[in-house]
């Protein structure tokens, strides 16, 4: 087991999205073997949410200056690095009814999973039910079917376990019955493992979705089993990084639009997409803000009125 530590240039304003309320962790795959290692990213907060330098610390039985170069690449994308939000905040400030919301929540930055397989993986697995319950069924995906990185020093003294996120192989020789185990339902289970199985045979590539505008890349991914309009325009804001999309389907972001904005009528996807129309190309950092806010609020994500 080996540690390297290293820092990243974080632009201004910047906040890390700290989900157990001291830092930003995650078990990254990496190298041509998919091996297991530990990335631990700190910001101090004394300096506020200016222009940082953040810690980062990688541990794993293969950490050498490859890890580090590929980790770099990747947490810059994870944790949304390169995006620059300068016209965002100029239109918030101008904007009476967003500018409290981007104030609120100033210098966090729009988050993007590592790959289009794992956000249609988490899109399947949160469909038509409610988040806290979509992401049970993700962290039990996880535990049963991601490679595990032993972590040594847990409080009683023994190592303790952590997943990476399972990759196409792993699940594409599942039973639908194991993930059904899981909690998944029948028609769940089966979009997953059609998913895993035709990226791991290199008959899906979906290398093609950048290169198509938000129209194109819609049916691109509609044309997949399981996926639809919802599904989709959450691969293009959350794994391509679409800041002008608001998944208008998402029921739970319709409905905290629909009270942000002090609606008595309950918004559709046209009415959403009218709503959010004078927000563009940042209506997709709206979605992020109001999330940000109603995750706060039911406790699943530390509290930030006072940091």
């Amino acid at each position: 087991m080996s540690e390297l530590s290293f820092t990243l240039a974080a632009p201004a304003p910047f906040r890390l999205d700290r989900w157990d309320g001291h830092a930003y962790r995650r078990i990254l795959l990496l190298g041509s073997r998919s091996t297991p290692i530990a990335a631990g990213v700190w910001q101090d907060r004394n300096g506020g949410t200016g222009a940082a330098a953040l810690q980062v610390t990688l541990a794993g039985n293969d950490v050498g200056t490859g890890a580090v170069a590929q980790a770099q690449g990747l947490l810059r994308r994870l944790l949304g690095l390169d995006v620059d939000l300068d016209d965002f905040y100029r239109m918030a400030a101008a904007d009476p009814e967003l500018a409290p919301l981007a104030q609120r929540w100033r210098g966090l930055r729009p988050p993007r999973f590592p790959s289009v397989f794992e956000t249609l993986a988490n899109a399947i697995a949160c469909q038509q039910i409610t988040l806290t319950v979509g992401i049970t069924l993700l962290n039990r995906l996880i535990e049963a079917y991601g490679r595990a990185y032993p972590e040594p020093g847990a409080a009683d003294g023994s190592a303790s376990v952590s997943n990476a996120f399972p990759t196409p192989q792993a699940l594409a020789g599942v039973s639908p019955e194991s993930l059904r185990s899981l909690g998944f339902s029948r028609q769940k289970a089966h979009c997953l493992i059609e998913l895993a199985t035709a990226v791991a045979d290199g008959s899906l590539d979906f290398s093609e979705l950048e290169a198509l505008d938000n129209a194109g890349a819609v049916r691109f991914l509609r044309r997949l089993h399981g996926v639809g309009r919802w599904s989709a325009e959450y691969v293009l804001l959350r794994a391509l990084g679409r800041l002008d999309v608001f998944p208008g389907d998402d029921v739970g972001a319709r409905n905290t639009l629909q009270r942000w904005l002090g609606r008595a009528e309950k918004l559709d996807y046209e009415g959403v997409r009218q709503a959010t129309a004078r927000w563009q190309p940042y209506s997709g950092m709206v979605y992020f803000h109001l999330l940000l806010d109603s995750l706060e609020q039911r406790g699943m994500i530390p509290s930030e009125r006072h940091a």
